[in-house]
């Protein structure tokens, strides 16, 4: 017991050293918890050498791991998840799982006679990181864009994917119909019995306890350790259990509140997983790094053939089609989870689990730099692409009813298509539609650029930073300029850029941009701007009239008018 407390001591803090080391340099704290276990283990200077204590660490952050992934499944968004995303995840496992174990079998990795490492290393490569995407994309403010949503449901589906795979994976040794349908069967039963539980019994007992968040917290670690022992029980895993009971939860009234109290406790635990799990990667002989390295390169090419694909296939234009392909170019954390499973079951060996870890630690690097930069790699990319004879949505924009740019000039340009510019089209449907016909819109939303076509409105798919788009909109000739999307959200370039760029074109019309800052509002005048939109001042006198309405016991009649005005809303962007 006193070894097990010592070596935990010695795991947090070499995390914690490694970790602030990680932060500054802006590399992926799952490398620094890695190369943590890794310095202490028994490969490393071995002051952590138990196996028991390496194991007791591991199993139990790998619990707490796959119980806060099964809490952020969102059950309802898989329901709801539109043809795009259903067939992309599709795409993008089943062709990479075809690819794969074409590759490995083909590069003499086995598949049967109990050792499966083609497999294994088959499903690891399919899975990307949800830690590094979210964690970047959030940086970059992409969660909401398109290509972030078509990525979060892909990630969804894939986590789908690995729980169907750990219900399977014990029974590859003798893998028949019958013990499938046995696993199956299994499965289903606990997840039943969870969600069953969840929905009927859960809420009364949390109910009860909502103002004791101690009580919440430990009723929330009672439902994960149940839920495991059930499963052990039905010769499953206490991981596997785990990750049902955190997905049970994750429809749960009380969810948000369970895993916010859960979350730090979580990563106290993954921590201890990821450094116990560097503790069992050995220093690496050429073999080992060789075949890490064909398993990073295979990664990319895989994820780009096989996401690339059917986006493009599905008409959503060569930067939404890269996009989530750059984005989702790495192993996943739960790819290290299922080879741990491989390994515990003697169905895949150590020297290729070993390149996995290389593998993930490889692409954890490389995708994080490549995710930040993902805008200008795509923009780089487009040309050769289009050379090499792929279509993208501009092409055939030529004939001006078909939303192309040589047409007859616009006397309104909208550059960007975001959310203040749907309202503005929504506006000026009810006040003045003579003004549609008017009006050229610029934006590469694959789907902004399909619904305004089909309204009948003139639309450029273009990339607004772009200057040979704006001359091919005729930006040249507008005579009011609007500038609708804020910095925050724009790529490649700001509205003060923008608007220099914009009046270089076309030195008389007028421009409006937008500023998030009140310190740009002066920057975007100088530029050329003739007047600049601050939306959280609008904001804000909506606010107080909203007060100022409440004071007069008014407030029911204004959200009425309001519910009125939406209903008779038709935007592009909901």
């Amino acid at each position: 017991m006193h070894d097990l407390i010592r070596d935990v001591t010695l795991c947090i803090l070499f995390a914690w050293v490694l970790g602030l080391v990680a932060h500054f340099s802006r590399q992926p704290l799952i490398l620094a918890y890695l190369i943590g276990g890794f310095v202490i283990g028994p490969f490393g200077i071995g002051w952590v050498h138990s196996e028991e204590s390496i194991s007791v660490i591991s199993e139990l952050g790998l619990i707490f791991m796959l119980f806060m992934i099964g809490l952020e499944i969102d059950l309802k968004k898989i329901i709801r998840a539109g043809k795009v995303i259903l067939f992309t995840a599709g795409g993008q496992m089943i062709g990479g799982c075809l690819l794969g174990i074409a590759f490995f079998v083909g590069i003499g990795l086995s598949l049967g006679g109990g050792k499966f490492d083609a497999l294994y290393l088959c499903v690891a490569c399919v899975l990307s990181s949800t830690v590094i995407i979210v964690k970047v994309l959030y940086e970059k403010r992409e969660l909401d864009t398109l290509p972030g949503r078509i990525t979060l449901g892909v990630l969804v589906l894939q986590d789908i994917f690995a729980i169907l795979f750990l219900a399977v994976q014990p029974s590859l040794d003798d893998l028949q119909i019958s013990i499938v349908l046995l696993s199956v069967v299994r499965v289903g039963v606990l997840v039943a019995t969870a969600l069953l539980l969840s929905r009927y019994v859960l809420p009364k007992l949390f109910h009860q306890i909502a103002r004791q968040p101690e009580l919440v917290l430990l009723g929330a670690l009672a439902w994960c350790f149940l839920i495991g022992e059930v499963a052990e029980r039905l010769h499953l895993s206490r991981e596997m259990g785990s990750l049902v009971a955190g997905v049970s939860l994750s429809t749960f009234p009380y969810a948000l509140d369970v895993t916010a109290k859960v979350t730090t406790l979580r990563d106290f635990f993954i921590t201890l997983f990821f450094v116990a799990l560097g503790m069992t990667i050995p220093v690496p002989s050429g073999s080992v790094i060789s075949l890490a390295l064909v398993i990073a390169v295979f990664t990319v090419v895989s994820r780009l053939v096989t996401t690339f694909l059917p986006l493009y296939l599905l008409k959503q234009g060569l930067r939404a089609s890269l996009l989530p392909a750059l984005n989702l170019a790495q192993i996943s954390e739960f790819s290290l989870v299922v080879i741990q499973t491989g390994v515990a079951a003697k169905h895949i060996s150590m020297q290729t689990a070993n390149a996995a870890s290389f593998a993930f630690v490889i692409l954890a690097v490389v995708s994080t730099f490549v995710i930040a930069r993902s805008d200008q790699i795509t923009r780089a990319a487009i040309g050769p692409l289009k050379r090499l004879g792929l279509r993208d949505l501009d092409h055939g924009q030529d004939a001006d009813h078909e939303g192309g740019g040589h047409g007859e000039a616009r006397r309104i340009v909208i550059l960007g298509f975001f959310r203040a510019a749907s309202a503005l089209l929504s506006e000026i449907e009810q006040q003045d539609k003579s003004l549609l016909g008017q009006i050229s819109v610029v934006d590469f939303n694959p789907n902004v650029f399909r619904t305004l076509v089909q309204r009948g409105i003139h639309v450029v798919y273009g990339d607004i930073s772009n200057v040979d788009t704006l001359t091919h909109a005729g930006v040249g000739k507008a005579e009011i300029i609007i500038l609708s999307v804020p910095d925050s959200l724009l790529k490649g370039a700001n509205n003060e850029k923008l608007v220099r760029h914009v009046r270089s074109l076309n030195p008389t019309a007028k421009i409006v941009a937008t500023a998030d800052l009140l310190a740009d509002v002066d920057d975007q005048y100088e530029a050329g701007a003739d007047y600049v939109t601050v939306t959280r001042i609008s904001d804000a006198r909506e606010l107080y009239k909203v007060i100022q309405t409440a004071d007069q016991g008014l407030l029911a009649d204004m959200r009425a008018e309001m519910d009125a005005s939406l209903r008779e809303r038709k935007e592009v962007l909901p």
